[in-house]
């Protein structure tokens, strides 16, 4: 008789429930990052065939798939606008699973749909590749491997399924470490299509403008953790240089001169000198934040005229760098005139008490930091106020936040500062970036979130170069020493991290950061310059694909060797009960009741009872003992006894 094809081969109840578990878990893993909308509509498919199931109702017929399957594309393509791309590709793929669990009509079905299930639990790390994804997607691996064990003869209990899945998956795990770590890199992930290449970071923008860092404020999103080779850097000169301001339209900063390259070297350095690396976050922008002032570069990189580190391209993925900086250097003493003149432009009108302000100081004072004092002197000898709840501003904004609301956030302070500098014919231009961090001593790294996002001042000094000025440090002098919290009133909004209500969650939350940045760093943060690293100090010099490939290939050669003994042993454990089982089968075979090769014994049992009725009870009794002996535990001795004692008794060629 010929073997029956795959998709003719009829699927049990319990097979069913084990690819609905299957697809509802891979469906779940998706549930927080796609749109609700197509979360509910798999729900609501998968409910729909729980119940033909339950009720053991047929099927429904090719074309309602058909139309459901068009009408879910239509609605992935209304959504994203387009059928291509990771989102809109992994939304496709989470209908059409939802739609095959519709069609299972046979073993063929099954293994498609439990493999449709593996590629989209991989396609889980295209939006995180955190710790708990990963242990998420390998708990959903293991269910549907087991789904797949499933579909082999014979009927186990979902204990015996899981087992066995977890068994496959523990001898995957010499190969997949081998794998991990010989397996040449490639620069950047696999699925960086260029549709989703632009996708929105929060973080810094190259703009400011009232109260658009105080909104930045209140995220406890991590921007960048920093590792330092020694004693970290007093937190007063933890200034973390971002993108660099200098032009104002009246209501914004800007930057317009970010991309000029540096002219002059850097300062030479000055005071202590600090090793240290960052691993940057993504933010789609090509700015690399440092200490200031960084003396030696990551590859790759450059500073631009304002000092600002820039790598070659945009920062989409996760990055880990190296630099060395001296906190006491300053930048150059030359710069361009054309640069100085561009630090001077202010809009021809606006702000005319501001400037009226500045020209008398100019008018008094020669000296330029006589009268940056002199501005310093009125932010702490007035009313202000530091708050991230600062009130609107009109068209003339410094005016009305120096003389009439005189409450603001850095970026009031900084603008309002730079502002009456060049009012007063002093080169002067807004810093943003990030200032402090928290030591997380769980690991040591110093962490630095957006809610450490500051703006501060720079100008220019005959003789001394750029100067930093940082008036928040005149108004919240404990914003600079101790943090946020420390200065802004009672009843401010402030990110959860920050809060000093909520000490014994933070120390939580800190260990966990520490837990996931181990595994940024030597899971995710394994680069083709950390590979390398590795190999160098196994011992293989200078590694490239050939002799990693040939290494590969030689682990994977032991581990197979490795394994034989073990595969040899179980094979012994259970032959004896697997040739009184094929004895019993070629008696069989003689009456015509040969074992067709894709049946179970228990299938096989039941027909050879309906052939040879006064045989039955006697087959019955053969066929539990030898699923027992193979199927279960495998050790019983007493079992395996009887199983061969009555194979040999029992005579097919006449009835018992």
């Amino acid at each position: 008789m010929a073997k029956p094809r795959l998709h003719a081969i009829p699927l049990a109840r319990e097979q069913e429930a084990w690819l609905w578990c299957a697809a509802l878990l891979t469906l779940g893993l998706h549930g927080l990052h796609m749109p609700y909308w197509l979360s509910a509509l798999a729900l609501l498919l998968l409910l729909w065939r729980a119940k033909t199931w339950w009720q053991r109702r047929p099927l429904p017929g090719r074309e309602l798939i058909i139309l459901l399957a068009a009408a879910g594309t239509g609605a992935v393509l209304g959504h994203y606008k387009t059928i291509f791309g990771r989102e809109p590709g992994v939304a496709l793929l989470m209908v059409f699973l939802a739609l095959k669990m519709f069609e299972m009509r046979g073993a063929r079905d099954a293994r498609i749909l439990a493999f449709l299930c593996y590629f989209l639990v991989f396609s889980l790390f295209f939006h995180s590749q955190a710790p708990l994804a990963a242990a998420a997607a390998l708990a959903v691996v293991l269910v549907i491997t087991a789904a797949l064990a499933s579909l082999g003869p014979g009927r186990r209990p979902p204990a015996d399924h899981l087992r066995l899945a977890g068994k496959m998956l523990t001898q995957a795990l010499p190969f997949m470490l081998v794998m991990f770590v010989l397996f040449p890199r490639v620069q950047g992930p696999l699925w960086g299509l260029p549709a989703d290449a632009a996708a929105a970071r929060s973080g810094l923008s190259d703009t400011m403008s009232p109260g658009s860092i105080s909104q930045l404020i209140l995220s406890d999103e991590i921007a960048f953790r920093a590792k330092f080779a020694d004693a970290v850097p007093p937190r007063s000169q933890l200034y973390w240089r971002g993108p660099v301001l200098d032009h104002f339209d009246g209501h914004t900063w800007r930057s317009v001169h970010r991309d000029q390259p540096l002219q002059s070297a850097p300062a030479a350095a000055a005071g202590p000198l600090y090793d240290y690396s960052v691993t940057l976050e993504p933010h789609n922008q090509r700015w690399l934040f440092a200490l200031e002032l960084p003396l030696r570069l990551p590859p790759d990189s450059a500073l631009g005229s304002d000092y600002l580190l820039l790598s070659r391209t945009p920062v989409r993925q996760r990055v880990r760098y190296e630099l060395s900086s001296a906190t006491a250097a300053r930048p150059g003493e030359q710069a361009r005139p054309s640069l100085l003149q561009a630090n001077l432009q202010l809009p021809p009108g606006g702000n005319p008490r501001t400037r009226a302000l500045a020209a008398a100081w100019r008018s008094e004072l020669a000296d330029d930091e006589a009268i940056a004092r002199r501005m310093l002197h009125l932010f702490r000898s007035q009313t202000f106020v530091y708050t991230l709840q600062p009130p609107p501003l009109g068209e003339d904004g410094i005016d009305q936040f120096l003389f009439a609301t005189r409450r603001g956030f850095c970026e009031h302070y900084a603008g309002a500062f730079v502002f009456a500098m060049r009012a007063a014919g002093i080169p002067a231009r807004v810093v943003t970036g990030y200032q402090g961090g928290e030591i997380n001593q769980a690991d040591g790294y110093l962490t630095v979130r957006q809610s450490d996002a500051h703006a501060w001042a720079e100008m220019w000094l005959e003789g001394k170069g750029w100067v930093r000025v940082d008036p928040t440090a005149a108004i919240a002098p404990s914003r600079i020493e101790a943090g946020i919290a420390s200065a802004v009133g009672a009843g401010e909004p402030l990110p959860f991290m920050v809060r000093a209500d909520l000490s014994w969650l933070r120390k939580l939350r800190l260990q966990w950061e520490a837990l996931s940045n181990g595994w940024n760093q030597w899971m995710l943060g394994y680069t083709p310059q950390r590979q390398r690293e590795v190999l160098s100090r196994l011992g293989l010099g200078e590694p490239d694909w050939k002799n990693m490939t040939a290494v590969l290939v030689v682990l994977c050669g032991i581990f197979f060797l490795a394994m034989i003994p073990w595969a040899l042993y179980q094979r012994q454990r259970t032959d004896a009960a697997l040739r009184a089982w094929n004895r019993l089968s070629r008696k069989l075979a003689r009456r015509g009741l040969a074992r067709r090769p894709w049946e179970g014994p228990r299938d096989y049992a039941r027909r050879v009872a309906a052939a040879l009725p006064a045989a039955a009870a006697d087959i019955e009794i053969i066929a539990s003992l030898y699923i027992g002996l193979r199927y279960g535990s495998g050790d019983n001795a007493a079992a395996l006894d009887e199983l061969t004692a009555r194979v040999g008794r029992f005579n097919a060629k006449r009835d018992p």
